[in-house]
């Protein structure tokens, strides 16, 4: 995913909402949000290409990743896609020794990434990044993603935290409204982050429009404190077209 918001009140009824944008290439092949196949406890969107996922569940936990956008990270030659990151979450036995085995070295075979994962009662973070890999659990409160570090205000990520911070009577129609907002930052408030500032103008919306390139999905979870998942995903083509919405459970 591209951008994510989401509210973390541990001990509540609903312990997690989150909701993100998918920006990728359509050409790039994508199954929709499902029941998998071959780990049918599992719910979510799907990479034909890699294989792995941006955003999936299984009762008791949610798994979310952002790429972290930095041209100049080197790249380790045949590093592991990213996505299975999401995958190899919600298979761990033991979600915590994993992941500090990923922050002490292991996640410097990847790409840069942001890795959210939650349970009931514990939200984990785990950064990989030119400047540092590092995993804390997150404290309470509305935060946010994008393809920077937790809460880094760019002003899409600032309009999604904003929105969401109305959640609990407003939930998900304002947050969804925020992130189908289509209106790119002023050039004065975009970010540097190596690309250019044609690109940056055109991904600094939080719903990107493009011929090639775009938002392909919205999806919105929620997590509650006996481990239900709710999940919705609304897909979408070139331009915004709308292709169809999913919404799955698992009790």
């Amino acid at each position: 995913m591209c951008l994510i918001a989401f509210a973390w009140q541990p001990g509540q009824a609903i312990p997690l909402r989150l909701i993100g944008n998918r920006d990728e290439f359509y050409a790039r092949p994508t199954a929709a949000l499902a029941r998998w196949q071959d780990k049918p406890e599992v719910i979510g969107g799907r990479d034909l290409e890699a294989g792995g996922t941006w955003l999936a569940a299984r009762h008791g936990i949610v798994a979310a990743l952002t790429n972290v956008r930095d041209p100049s990270l080197p790249i380790p030659s045949k590093a592991p896609s990213r996505g299975a990151l999401v995958t190899q979450a919600l298979e761990s036995d033991d979600i915590e020794r994993w992941l500090e085995a990923l922050a002490q070295g292991g996640a410097a075979r990847y790409a840069g990434f942001n890795l959210l994962v939650a349970t009931p009662t514990t939200l984990w973070h785990l950064h990989r990044s030119r400047e540092r890999i590092a995993l804390n659990q997150i404290a309470p409160g509305v935060h946010g993603l994008s393809n920077a570090d937790l809460n880094t205000p760019w002003p899409k990520l600032s309009k999604a935290r904003e929105a969401l911070a109305t959640a609990e009577k407003f939930w998900p129609a304002r947050p969804i409204d925020a992130l189908l907002d289509t209106r790119q930052a002023p050039d004065d408030q975009l970010p540097d982050t190596g690309i250019g500032v044609a690109w940056e103008r055109f991904l600094s919306s939080p719903f990107i429009q493009g011929e090639k390139y775009g938002t392909r999905a919205t999806t919105w979870v929620t997590l509650a404190r006996n481990g239900a998942v709710e999940m919705n995903e609304r897909r979408f083509g070139p331009h915004g077209t709308p292709l169809g919405e999913t919404a799955l459970s698992i009790s």
